[in-house]
């Protein structure tokens, strides 16, 4: 049997933490009995310390051993193989010949095991965020409400070869005053299908979803479905999608269109239109005054100008009387890998958004609705897996009513696994 094999199988064994007897297959649980030769070779090969007897570092004495717990034994030594002179790799090899059945029965087993664990998945990031920031509720008072830690964590499991249940638990706890945002729930729980046949996919249940670049014209958190498909002889991808916010006191819905991909070597493009259920002008979740302003495009394209120098810009409007528009502007040079430490990104950014827009994405407050601004960056990979970025925004909020000015300096650390 292939030692590799042999060794993969013992160590995921050994990690699960399973017994000897676990997985065996019922013929493998017979007891060796206790005058047969592998004992006197198990006792040979713990005093040449090639073994230290059972999976977990103990040694049967006069207890007798199942075939199937030989086996694991016996896959222990061929991991130490190379290490064993030569009267042991006999010792060894006359064992594999004798449990033959059993390790493959061992290697089976744990390539079960190994098929279920693959099927799980965890990602996330940690980050820890200082914002000096004057002027965004008062003039010249100093805020710090996005003072904070924050972990984002990411799990799935892959339910068969076109369905995947996933799930979404952010915890965001401020400096300042203690104040819990999210106190580490699922807060958000979907599946996403994907079939290779035609290379469609849908995803249903609650989950971020935005609409456009920079997700002004729609994002958040919002319960619905959305699906979509790739255009034949195209670059593009087609989509459809009805959708619910998430918020406390919405009663709004939205379903459109969108698509979105390279339309040339260099250019991409991303569209989109919603319309709201309620009609114009509709008020509800009463004592908040709501409006909904919320039929709405937006229209956007991204171009490689020159190497390393990426330009964005994109335009939205709703169906509101007034500050119903939106426009942006992003120029990048380079980016960040967090696999490539030293790899680093730096961006300009502007924006003019109305107060008029469904649920935009303020960027953590650093981007909101009603205002128009300016702001700098970079990001830098110090090291593999870890992001420092710094920021800086001079900004006019309250643009429809009583301009405030706002300076914003941002940096933070995130820690991705």
């Amino acid at each position: 049997m292939n030692k590799k094999i042999l060794s993969a199988a013992v160590a995921m064994a050994l990690a699960a933490g399973i017994s000897g007897t676990a997985m065996a297959a019922e013929g493998s649980l017979a007891d060796v009995p206790k005058d047969h030769w592998s004992y006197q070779a198990v006792d040979q090969l713990v005093k040449d310390g090639i073994i230290e007897g059972m999976p977990d570092g103990t040694y049967a004495g006069d207890r007798a051993i199942s075939r199937y717990e030989m086996a694991v034994i016996v896959a222990r030594a061929t991991d130490k193989m190379e290490a064993a002179n030569i009267a042991d790799r006999a010792l060894i090899e006359k064992m594999q010949a004798e449990y033959g059945s059993e390790l493959k029965t061992l290697a089976a087993d744990v390539q079960d095991l190994k098929n279920e664990v693959s099927k799980v998945k965890f990602n996330g990031m940690f980050r820890a965020t200082y914002d000096n920031d004057n002027g965004k509720e008062v003039q010249d008072v100093t805020d710090r409400g996005n003072d904070h830690f924050y972990m984002d964590l990411h799990g799935e499991y892959k339910v068969n070869d076109n369905w995947t249940a996933k799930f979404q638990s952010e915890t965001n706890h401020r400096y300042s005053d203690k104040h819990v945002t999210s106190n580490g729930t699922f807060q958000r729980i979907w599946a996403d299908g994907y079939f290779p046949e035609n290379g469609a996919w849908v995803s249903v249940g609650r989950a971020f979803r935005g609409l456009g670049f920079g997700n002004i014209l729609q994002s958040g958190t919002n319960d619905g479905v959305q699906a979509g498909i790739p255009i034949k002889g195209t670059g593009l991808t087609a989509s459809a999608f009805y959708w619910s916010p998430a918020w406390e006191g919405n009663e709004q819905s939205y379903y459109g269109v969108a698509t979105w991909g390279s339309i040339g070597h260099a250019v991409d493009i991303n569209l989109a239109y919603q319309k709201g259920q309620l009609s114009k002008g509709t008020r509800y979740n009463e004592g908040h005054n709501t409006v909904t302003y919320t039929d709405g495009f937006t229209v956007g394209a991204k171009v490689k100008a020159i190497k390393n120098v990426t330009l964005t810009g994109e335009y939205v409007q709703t169906n509101a009387d007034n500050n119903n528009k939106a426009a942006e502007a992003v120029v990048e040079y380079k980016g960040i890998d967090l696999q490539d430490k030293g790899s680093f990104g730096v961006y300009a950014r502007y924006f003019k958004i109305g107060e008029n827009l469904a649920n935009v994405d303020n960027l953590w407050g650093s981007r909101p609705g009603n205002a128009k601004g300016w702001m700098v960056g970079f990001k830098y990979v110090p090291s593999k897996n870890v992001v420092w970025n710094t920021m800086y925004s001079q900004q006019k909020n309250n643009i429809s009513a009583v301009e405030r000015d706002r300076n914003l300096l941002r940096t933070e650390v995130e820690f991705h696994f």
